[in-house]
């Protein structure tokens, strides 16, 4: 069977800085064909338009599908579906589907529907990126300008008006694999730090919750999560049972998370090293001493491979979070050194000494 295109989804509230973050991670793609489906309410394509118009090379505009007809999650059999089979039928696929919901939405019922007969064989959940706007949400706010979140409601008959910023943000959380903490430059590094120890209390165990200057997500951090995120409903389910259209063109004000500055922050807020070791005896004791490395040092992501005793074939390590996933790969090469190899990736600042330590342990 061929291997289901992974698709990522982005969610977060208007201004958070979501479309901020795929045009870093389109500009950074590293030669993944991407394609972006933006969901957008009513006939200004806003974040369409900023995406086409960015000049970056690859960003063509036909790898953009605008949702210009409501909101993704309520309008799937008419407009979600359809926008996905175009993408996977195309005579080259995409690499990776990014799927940017609009504001409002709850990213639940988007989810489910990846489980539609039509799709499911063929396109998975990578995972889902929640981003927030982190000086808002340290002041006690769910968005910088919540008066206008709250006026694009009231603008649309269609929805739920009662429903409080705090429970859409909730269900958010809830369906998130990973919380991004956007503006953290505006926050400073300890009231940043506090307000991610706080989230992670909030979410699910093994939730990656991290920190951002303008988006500036390494793209190894952001896809190939593997999660698969639409058998995992149960885990994921909204806290609060509302459905109902959404209606801002989300960041309409997001391109101001780029006002006064021209450069593209680069990945010094993240880093990356290799750590090598003997072969490993015990597949399973590895993984819980991986996850005991991994919670330690919060790492955000491990993978590699691993020679172990007596096996001819290689083990291949993937791990997000304290998630390890492992399968035997192939067998080594004549000459190849039986060796465990992991790269590491997490946030500025680990400690390489004593991860080093404790995964030669």
């Amino acid at each position: 069977m061929a291997q289901k295109i992974p698709a990522t989804v982005v969610t977060g509230f208007l201004g958070a800085g979501k479309t901020t973050l795929i045009r870093h991670l389109i500009e950074n793609a590293g030669g993944r064909r991407i394609a972006l489906i933006i969901n957008e309410f009513g006939d200004l394509g806003v974040d369409g338009e900023i995406l086409k118009g960015c000049g970056i090379e690859g960003c063509a505009d036909d790898d953009v599908v605008e949702l210009s007809n409501g909101c993704i999650c309520c309008t799937v059999a008419e407009d979600f579906l359809p926008a996905i089979q175009k993408l996977i039928d195309r005579d080259q696929a995409p690499d990776h589907i990014v799927i940017e919901t609009s504001g409002l939405a709850l990213p639940q019922p988007l989810v489910r529907a990846f489980n539609w007969p039509d799709i499911r064989t063929r396109v998975t959940v990578d995972g889902v990126v929640a981003v927030v706007d982190g000086p808002a949400l340290s002041e006690g706010r769910f968005a910088a300008n919540e008066a206008a979140v709250d006026a694009q409601r009231e603008a649309d008959d269609t929805i739920d008006h009662e429903t409080p910023l705090s429970e859409l943000f909730e269900d958010q959380l809830a369906c998130a694999d990973m919380v991004v903490v956007n503006k953290a430059d505006l926050l400073g590094t300890a009231a940043a730090e506090a307000l991610t120890g706080k989230l992670r209390a909030e979410v699910r165990s093994g939730v990656s919750v991290l920190h951002s200057e303008m988006g500036a997500v390494d793209v190894a951090v952001l896809l190939g999560l593997g999660i698969g995120a639409e058998a995992d409903m149960d885990a994921r389910h909204e806290v609060h049972h509302h459905h109902h259209h959404d209606d801002d063109d989300d960041d309409h004000e997001d391109h101001d998370d780029d006002h006064g500055h021209e450069h593209a922050h680069g990945h010094d807020e993240f880093e990356s090293f290799v750590v090598t070791r003997a072969e490993i005896s015990d597949p399973a004791a590895f993984s819980e001493q991986m996850a005991e490395v991994i919670r330690t040092h919060d790492i955000l992501r491990l993978k590699g491979f691993a020679a172990v005793t007596d096996k001819p074939m290689r083990l291949t390590v993937q791990a997000v979070g304290p998630r390890i996933d492992s399968y035997f790969d192939r067998p080594f090469a004549a000459g190849e050194p039986r060796e465990t190899r992991l790269v590491v990736i997490g946030q500025a600042g680990l400690d390489r000494l004593a991860i080093e330590r404790a995964l030669a342990a």
